[in-house]
C-alpha cells in the first residue's frame, strides 16, 4: 500500500482533512513530535501531517515520511500571499514550481534564488498532479479563481509592500509567497516523489496582511480541503 502525503504547517490546514477521514489513526513519528494520522480520504489511503511553520520543519517532515513510509505523491496544502495582482483573497494557486526566495549567493555570481553546486534551484511540480490539482480546482471554485505557477517560499512572513516589490523585483513571474512550499518541494525533488503545491490565499502580502491572515484564514480552508480531496481521489 502506498500513500498520498498532505501536509500542511498549522493545526487550521490539517484539521478539516483529517475530519474527513476514514478509519483514522494518529501516529507517533519518533522525536520529530509533528502530528501524523494516517486513513482514507476519498476511499484511498494517507497521511496527513502537521509539519510547523518554516522550512526547516517543512523539509524535515517531508523526510521523515518519504524515510518511513511508502509514498507514491506528497500533497502541500495550506495558505498564502498574493504576489500577482490578478489574484485575490480565496483564490487557488497550484504550483507548476517552486523556490527559495531567501536563498542569497550573489556575492559569489549566483542569482537570487540559486542555491550554488545544485543541479537545479527551481522545483518543478508534476504535471500530471498539476493537472488533476488544476481539474478539480475549477470545479470547486470556478476557473476564473484557480490559476497556475510559480510558488516562492521563505523563512519570513511577508507583510509589507517594501517586502512584496523586493520580492517581485528577484522573481517577477511569482504568483504567491508562503514559508514551506520550497522545502517540501526541495525534499520530494531530491527523492525523486512527485508533489503538487495547493496555496489558498489569505492575504495579498502587503500593509495589511497580518489582519486579512487572520480575518480569512478559516474562509478559505474548506475549498482547499475539497480540492485536495479532489486529488487523492483521482490518484
Amino acid at each position: 500500500m502506498h500513500y498520498t502525503a498532505i501536509i500542511g504547517a498549522m493545526d487550521e490546514e490539517i484539521a478539516g482533512l483529517v475530519e474527513k477521514m476514514e478509519e483514522v489513526q494518529e501516529l507517533t513519528p519518533g522525536r520529530m513530535g509533528f502530528p501524523l494520522y494516517s486513513g482514507k480520504l476519498s476511499g484511498k489511503p494517507v497521511l496527513v501531517a502537521r509539519c510547523g511553520i518554516g522550512k526547516v520543519n517543512a523539509a524535515l517532515c517531508t523526510q521523515y515520511l518519504i524515510d518511513h513510509y511508502p509514498i507514491k505523491a506528497i500533497i502541500n496544502s495550506g495558505v498564502a500571499g498574493a504576489l500577482s495582482s490578478e489574484i485575490r483573497i480565496g483564490d487557488l494557486v497550484i504550483s507548476n514550481a517552486a523556490l527559495h526566495h531567501d536563498f542569497d549567493a550573489i556575492f559569489f555570481g549566483y542569482k537570487k534564488g540559486v542555491i550554488p553546486r545544485m543541479e537545479t534551484s527551481t522545483f518543478t511540480a508534476d504535471a500530471e498532479l498539476v493537472r488533476i490539482a488544476a481539474e478539480h480546482g475549477q470545479a470547486v471554485m470556478g476557473p476564473q479563481r484557480v490559476h497556475t505557477g510559480l510558488v516562492v517560499s521563505g523563512d519570513m512572513f511577508v507583510a509589507g509592500s517594501e517586502q512584496k516589490q523586493r520580492i517581485l523585483h528577484d522573481f517577477p513571474e511569482a504568483m504567491c509567497v508562503e514559508m514551506e512550499g520550497s522545502a517540501i518541494a526541495h525534499a520530494a525533488f531530491q527523492n525523486q516523489i512527485p508533489f503538487v503545491i495547493l496555496r489558498a490565499m489569505s492575504d495579498q502580502a502587503d500593509d495589511t496582511a497580518p489582519d486579512d491572515f487572520n480575518a480569512y484564514l478559516a474562509q478559505v480552508i474548506p475549498e482547499l480541503n475539497a480540492v485536495a480531496a479532489g486529488i487523492v481521489a483521482a490518484l
